[in-house]
């Protein structure tokens, strides 16, 4: 069956490249003339479900969003939420969360209460998916309303194109934002992104706080962008539930702000040491009603490198001189700590 099944996906590969992919789509059916049985010629159609199953698992989005315009039995099989859904996950999975998608949802109940006319944002969202198939011609209303029809607005094939298109802006969040300014440096904002797909990169735009106006960075490459990995919005302070088991060479992140007319961003750190601490095996600092936490990127004597916060009773501390410690998260994962390291200044700051 393995074999089967990849010469199949071989051989649909090669129709597809070549062009004649609608061609072996279509059911031909010849007659003959009395008492002879009807002869026809083998389709996709016509392939057991798992084989057929098999291959549309294997297609990339374009190519399955060309499958959905050949016919309304196909359109059924190719929109379907299981087949799109590792298609999502594999290529935003990692910049997209629940409240991205919570987002659109709500976007598309917006949508349908407005009606098709006003909401402008969403009336050209389906020729991307529909040139696929047609020529650019084509697209008057009706094509697009036969476009509606084979992506199916609520359905993860929708949630991916407009992804894909940037007609979403969706909530995330940016590392080392403003190309890297230093102020910024080994930190993580909230932002709203959309995506490029002709430069493969996102538009960032952070909102406004204090007397600053938003800001927007473009080329912001994939590597710095991330779905938020906590519900708590910029300017709440998150209820840190790691506090009793930090110890020193934990990696963290810990809100910060620079003062309270700031939204809150996630700062890379490090759980350190006391001052009286021996730091050998008769370490007792995770006893400690207080924690130290440091910024290594920071020289030695900076006023950034270290912050004390309150194991027991910990609330946002700090001055208008040195800013607000917020919240503070335990990084658990390898990816987490590796995408820190990779950020890593090439210089100390100070």
């Amino acid at each position: 069956m393995t074999i089967l099944w990849n010469w199949l996906f071989v051989e649909f590969l090669l129709e597809l490249v070549q062009g004649r992919v609608l061609v072996m789509f279509s059911r031909r059916c010849v007659k003959k003339v009395e008492n002879v049985e009807d002869s026809r010629q083998l389709g996709f159609l016509d392939l057991p479900e798992l084989v057929m199953e098999g291959i549309l698992t294997r297609l990339p989005a374009v190519a399955l969003c060309q499958m959905a315009g050949v016919c309304r039995e196909l359109r059924k099989k190719c929109r379907s939420n299981h087949l799109w859904e590792a298609l999502v996950y594999e290529k935003w999975g990692k910049v997209t969360g629940r409240l991205a998608f919570a987002e659109w949802q709500l976007g598309l109940a917006a949508r349908e209460e407005c009606g098709s006319e006003p909401c402008s944002r969403s009336s050209g969202i389906w020729l991307w998916p529909l040139s696929c198939i047609l020529p650019v011609s084509w697209m008057n209303p009706q094509a697009q309303r036969r476009s509606k029809a084979a992506v199916g607005e609520n359905s993860l094939m929708a949630w991916y194109w407009d992804l894909e298109t940037g007609r979403f802006r969706f909530p995330a969040q940016v590392y080392n934002r403003e190309n890297g300014h230093v102020g910024f440096m080994l930190s993580c904002y909230d932002a709203e992104v959309s995506y490029n797909s002709a430069t493969d990169v996102f538009l960032a735009s952070y909102p406004p706080h204090g007397p600053r106006t938003s800001v927007y960075e473009e080329d912001v490459p994939w590597e710095r962008v991330r779905a938020p990995p906590v519900d708590t919005a910029a300017h709440e302070l998150h209820a840190s539930d790691c506090l009793h088991d930090l110890r020193p060479g934990d990696h963290i992140e810990v809100q910060w702000r620079r003062n309270r007319d700031f939204p809150y961003g996630w700062w890379y750190g490090i759980v350190g040491h006391t001052d009286l601490c021996p730091r050998n095996h008769q370490c007792q600092c995770h006893l400690h009603e207080i924690v130290w936490l440091e910024f290594n990127q920071y020289t030695l004597g900076s006023r950034w490198r270290k912050a004390p916060i309150n194991r027991a009773n910990h609330c946002e501390e700090g001055n208008e001189g040195e800013g607000f410690y917020g919240g503070v998260r335990k990084l658990r994962t390898k990816e987490e700590i590796s995408i820190w390291t990779k950020l890593w200044p090439s210089e100390k700051l100070e």
